[in-house]
């Protein structure tokens, strides 16, 4: 009998996401899977590395199967992927995955600023085929479901769901038929997801968020969200397709960098 391929899944909303515990679920009927999540919610963090911090790593089945191998890392979606694919698993996996986030990630302003894009940004780094999931949360129930560790009933719990299964044959796709080297794959699913969703091919649409900080009190500033304002609309973007009630599926290539042209 043919082996499953190797999944390595991530997240930045904590290893004790909902989110990520419908992913691995979703994924695990098709893949051998492996997870490496932060321990604590690791939001708007990007690309961070933490180089001045010693990272605790510890085994962590609370959530999942038990053949699935789980571990709680005491940093950043970047330090997960790297301290796994350096020294946990035994050999590298097949592909890596990250999500499901608890909230979009679309435009180049948010993809840039997110763990969960960070996280699969560095399989892609490896050379392995890397896919980004992000799930768009109605904001009537945005707060409750992040404050509750992305768990929901109802509707929604439904439209989750299903996303998780469109993810799961997003991966074995993209394993069979994987981008070149480099690239990432940033897919978000509409707040009204069903088993019928059709996916678009999309781009980052552009954004301008201006401040993201409000002064509390003389000299003391805190973060607090903005949408931002589109610069341009176009039917092909990432923002434009949840709108639509699409799937986004965008290519972020980062297989040039560096390179002459």
């Amino acid at each position: 009998m043919k082996s499953k391929p190797h999944v390595l899944v991530t997240n930045d909303d904590s290893i004790e996401s909902a989110f990520l515990h419908q992913l691995v679920h979703a994924l695990h009927q098709d893949f051998k899977v492996s997870v490496a999540a932060p321990a604590t919610e690791q939001s708007w963090i990007g690309r961070a590395v933490s180089r001045h911090s010693e990272i605790k790593v510890k085994r962590d089945h609370r959530f999942f199967a038990d053949d699935v191998e789980a571990w709680s890392v005491g940093g950043t979606p970047t330090d997960c992927v790297n301290i796994a694919l350096g020294n946990l698993l035994p050999e590298l996996p097949d592909i890596v995955v990250s999500g499901i986030n608890v909230g979009f990630n679309t435009t180049e302003t948010l993809i840039l600023s997110s763990g969960t894009v960070a996280g699969a940004i560095e399989g892609a780094l490896w050379d392995l085929p890397a896919i980004a999931f992000s799930q768009c949360v109605p904001r009537e129930i945005f707060l409750e479901v992040s404050g509750n560790h992305g768990k929901t009933t109802g509707k929604f719990a439904g439209t989750l769901a299903a996303s998780a299964k469109h993810a799961a044959s997003i991966a074995v796709d993209t394993l069979e038929n994987p981008p070149k080297a480099g690239c990432v794959l940033n897919v978000n699913f509409p707040p009204q997801a069903d088993e019928n969703s059709k996916i678009a091919e999309t781009f980052p649409a552009k954004i301008t968020l201006g401040s993201l900080y409000r002064e509390k009190r003389p000299g003391v500033f805190k973060f607090e969200y903005s949408d931002g304002v589109i610069v341009e609309t176009d039917e092909n973007s990432d923002r434009t397709a949840l709108e639509r009630g699409l799937i986004s599926r965008s290519l972020l290539d980062f297989s040039k960098m560096g390179k002459r042209p």
